[in-house]
């Protein structure tokens, strides 16, 4: 085992600190990573926050992370040191069950280990997160990231990213089709990106007609204000894949209406209630479908990344320093950043130690 720092969070109304802990020594299959760029994921305020009720203290967070690696083990066979590399949602998996032979790791039916506040399947030490100096990885749960890339900017897509790339590519979104993206945040925004890039015509669905002009400097070909009531009409039925991306309950009805028959709305912003009741009838007058979407599988987050070097795709972000991050912790629930806060690692050389 070796020493590391990074900032943890002690209880669910206290504010992240410095935090000396233990990594694992590096194994024959893993992978140790300097840290560079770690995102903040809004879903890291609801864990520090145990909104969810399953937070386990003290808690490192970070999901979204970018670095260099320093160390591989003896039969690693994809990264040597040297290489920028990323790690994402997951640390590892069953590896056995029917959905982890077919690479959807996120949905191993023994359940994913998650990168923080969670427990390692073998040791059943507490996992910690990104906001750290290193971290260890099996060499199957990291990715290769191209020097091509802005690396601060890649950091996001190991969560925002590649849950919004998951249903696009798995609903087969390409060139004819229109793709409207409800909602425009940290997902949103990658979404517009990715569905550009994959040759649909893209629409922005929005409560803030002031949001249009960076919706379409993004990559929008059309801005949709879902309190117009006749711009929606004008668009019923004629959608063939809408992503939502808004992060709390709401109603789910003009939206349903926009699809096209035998189109499916999927969601993956809101996690918890979904409300009003959906009315059957905007489902059932045109067998249209509603499903969930987690994040990708290790090879589906691969191949994203691979396509962002292809076309110059990174998410559009906001720098903080580590000691900066309590206050980006207050700015997100009010939606202050334009689209995803990182912290620059090197800002822990800074960091005084507890």
């Amino acid at each position: 085992m070796f020493k590391t720092r990074g900032y943890a969070v002690y209880s669910a109304d206290s504010p992240l600190v410095p935090f000396d802990f233990e990594r694992r020594a590096v194994g024959p299959h893993d992978v140790r990573i300097e840290i560079l760029y770690a995102g903040i994921c809004h879903s890291d305020l609801h864990q520090a926050r145990n909104d969810w009720n399953n937070s386990r203290y003290p808690m490192v967070p970070g999901h979204e992370i970018v670095g260099r690696v320093v160390e591989v083990g003896a039969r690693v066979e994809t990264f040597k040191a040297g290489d920028l590399a990323g790690v994402g949602c997951m640390v590892d998996s069953c590896r056995h069950c029917p959905a982890c032979k077919l690479d959807l790791e996120q949905y191993c039916e023994n359940g994913p280990t998650y990168t923080y506040n969670d427990v390692e399947r073998e040791s059943r030490a507490a996992t910690f997160g990104g906001y750290s100096e290193q971290i260890v990885v099996e060499q199957r749960f990291v990715v290769k990231v191209s020097p091509k890339l802005d690396l601060k900017a890649v950091a996001p897509l190991l969560c925002a990213g590649i849950t919004t790339w998951s249903p696009l590519r798995h609903w087969k979104v390409g060139p004819g089709w229109k793709v409207g993206v409800i909602g425009l945040g940290g997902l949103g925004h990658m979404g517009i990106k990715f569905a550009k890039a994959l040759g649909a015509h893209v629409v922005m669905i929005t409560t803030s007609p002031a949001k249009g002009q960076d919706a379409s400097r993004l990559g929008a070909d059309e801005v949709l204000v879902s309190t117009d009531a006749e711009a929606m009409n004008a668009h019923a039925g004629s959608f063939d894949f809408l992503l939502n991306t808004v992060p709390v309950g709401h109603d789910m009805n003009p939206y349903a209406t926009l699809l096209g028959r035998d189109r499916t709305m999927v969601l993956v912003g809101a996690l918890t209630e979904l409300t009003p009741a959906l009315e059957g009838f905007r489902l059932i007058a045109g067998r249209k479908s509603i499903a969930g979407s987690s994040i990708g599988g290790m090879a589906e987050t691969q191949e994203m990344l691979d396509f962002c070097a292809e076309h110059g795709i990174v998410s559009d972000v906001e720098m903080v320093d580590i000691q900066d991050v309590n206050a980006a912790y207050e700015r997100l629930p009010k939606n202050d950043v334009r689209y995803r806060f990182v912290i620059d690692m090197a800002s822990m050389k800074k960091a005084v130690t507890a």
